[in-house]
């Protein structure tokens, strides 16, 4: 080990002690001397992991229209356009640019575009389960948004739905084997009945909500299985009712039949979809949204007949409904007591559930997945109903708003873990993240603050015992190289909670205070301890300000 003394620390001497050369010249140890291009080295040599800024685009960007005129495709006859199509400025690439902001008519038209060619992309060897399964779907998915109109919209939760499309389905079969009416009539006359049935079913929703109204509801659909079973007008012995006209015709056969089938449930499937954006998208729809559940007083306090706008909605579901029950008839050729059954009340909100309530999408998709694992997955026996539960259950435990839902939720995720990754990466660029330097048009703040986090960087291997102690010694005059770098840099900080000393009494006490930086504001007091000399001030001040670079 080599002695101590043979590297004695540096020893700086003050250069203006040659004006007085009387006096002994004044010497106090300092820090070894050390190049300020250290710390730039090592902020160019470190190369962090950086992540990609912004989203990417998935959709191409139009340019803008420039000197023409822009012409926005609108639906006949109304004045609704068929894209959502915002126009603005890109500050990034300085121009004009057209953007889709709902994307989901493109979805619809794929999808619409599939369902057309899905008879000639199932493979031969299950093509008439899958397209019998297919034509339910269509049914089911219809019935779903109808349903979804009187949870999902008016907020009212009925599970009267199947026994309304049950009483028009064994009221328009019965009607039309007794009367002899052409099958064309069937549906017209479900319409009747779903409406009749719903104004019965409606009185009670303005007295009874929510929990008590779906035990109500749920009473109604038992009575009516009931009464079918052991009714022998509605064939409580044949197991249903049968013997309805029907639209397919028997010349075609069996493939013919499914082809005309399916393409028949998937236009009914259309015009649910068209109802549902009918009610939900205009006045009725944009009232309740207006006034959602638990909020019936203020609607009505501003003038709007929440009460009113419900059964309105509910009676034109039911309408819909009773049309799609006379539509089940014609279809199947009657009717069946499994409408009213349990179990496909539970497979039916088990689709809601899984897709989403309140979306037209999650009713569709939700039908599509119960129909197919009900339907085509048949030789799995009672494992299927198993695993349609099971898929419940993983939608309601990780899952908000069913599978429609995992985009928002995705983006939630997606913002928490930026946020998390913010916090842990702020070394390259200083004080100023990535994704905040892209919102910045002045440039020159991201070179200043990444300046500054430098400069900190290497005043931080300034300090020293020997720098605090020459600054308690001798607070102002000339100083040492590295205390001087540090007080320039402490100097010229901004007026705002800036420190500086505040006299209580000349030359007795003194106290340290933060400046607020407007005209007009006191400053503010950052300790209670008083100073007997300004010495001990200027020191003390000193000290707080090594405290906060330190801890930046």
């Amino acid at each position: 080990m080599t002695d101590a003394t043979s590297n004695p620390p540096p020893v700086w001497i003050d250069p203006l002690g040659c004006f007085d050369p009387e006096k002994e010249t004044r010497q106090v140890e300092t820090n070894s001397w050390q190049s300020h291009q250290s710390t730039w080295n090592e902020t160019t040599s470190f190369k962090p992991e950086m992540h990609k800024v912004g989203r990417f685009n998935f959709f191409y960007k139009w340019p803008g229209h420039g000197e023409r005129l822009w012409h926005r495709t609108r639906y006949w006859p109304t004045r609704r356009r068929m894209l959502n199509i915002s126009g603005g400025y890109n500050a990034k690439t300085m121009r004009r640019e057209k953007t889709i902001l709902d994307k989901r008519p493109i979805w619809w038209s794929m999808a619409f575009v599939l369902f057309l060619a899905m008879p000639f992309l199932v493979p031969l060897g299950s093509w008439n389960t899958v397209m019998t399964a297919m034509s339910v779907m269509g049914i089911y998915g219809a019935i779903n948004l109808c349903w979804m109109l009187v949870i999902g919209t008016a907020g009212i939760f009925s599970l009267a739905t199947y026994a309304v499309v049950g009483a028009a389905a064994y009221g328009s079969a019965y009607a039309a084997i007794q009367l002899g009416l052409p099958f064309w009539t069937l549906p017209l006359m479900g319409t009747v009945i779903g409406l009749m049935f719903g104004a019965i079913i409606a009185f009670p929703a303005m007295r009874l909500d929510g929990f008590y109204y779906a035990l109500l509801t749920l009473g109604v659909v038992e009575l009516c299985r009931v009464y079918v079973v052991q009714s022998r007008q509605l064939g409580s012995a044949t197991g249903g009712l049968y013997g309805a006209p029907t639209y397919l015709p028997d010349g075609l056969g069996q493939e013919g039949q499914l082809f005309l089938g399916y393409y028949a449930c998937l236009a009914l499937l259309l015009a649910a979809l068209f109802v549902y954006r009918f009610v939900n998208g205009k006045r009725l729809g944009r009232v309740l949204r207006m006034a959602p559940e638990k909020k019936e007083a203020f609607a009505q306090a501003v003038g709007v007949d929440y009460l009113r706008a419900r059964v309105w909605v509910f009676l034109i579901s039911s309408a819909a409904l009773g049309f799609i029950g006379g539509f089940y008839a014609i279809h199947f050729g009657g009717a069946s007591p499994n409408l009213f059954s349990f179990d496909t009340l539970l497979l039916s909100l088990a689709m809601l559930v899984i897709g989403g309530i309140g979306r037209s999408e999650g009713a569709v998709v939700g039908t599509i997945i119960v129909v197919f694992i009900d339907r085509v997955l048949i030789d799995l026996g009672p494992l299927r109903f198993m695993l349609i539960g099971a898929i419940m259950l993983m939608v309601v435990l990780f899952l908000r708003g069913g599978l429609f839902g995992i985009k928002d939720q995705f983006r939630t995720w997606r913002a928490k873990k930026r946020s998390e990754r913010r916090a842990t990466r702020a070394e390259k660029g200083g004080e100023m993240l990535p994704e905040e330097a892209t919102e910045i048009h002045d440039k020159d703040q991201i070179y200043f603050r990444r300046f500054d986090k430098m400069q900190r960087d290497f005043l931080k291997r300034l300090i020293s015992d020997a720098v605090i102690e020459e600054h308690r010694t001798r607070p102002l005059g000339q100083h040492s190289e590295a205390l001087e770098r540090l007080l320039n840099y402490f100097r010229r900080q901004g007026q705002i909670d800036k420190y500086a000393i505040m006299v209580i009494e000349e030359f007795k006490a003194y106290r340290i205070v933060a400046l607020a930086g407007h005209r007009g504001t006191a400053p503010r007091l950052v300790e209670d301890q008083t100073y007997a000399t300004p010495d001990e001030a200027y020191h003390a001040l000193f000290l707080r300000r090594v405290q906060d670079l330190l801890e930046t």
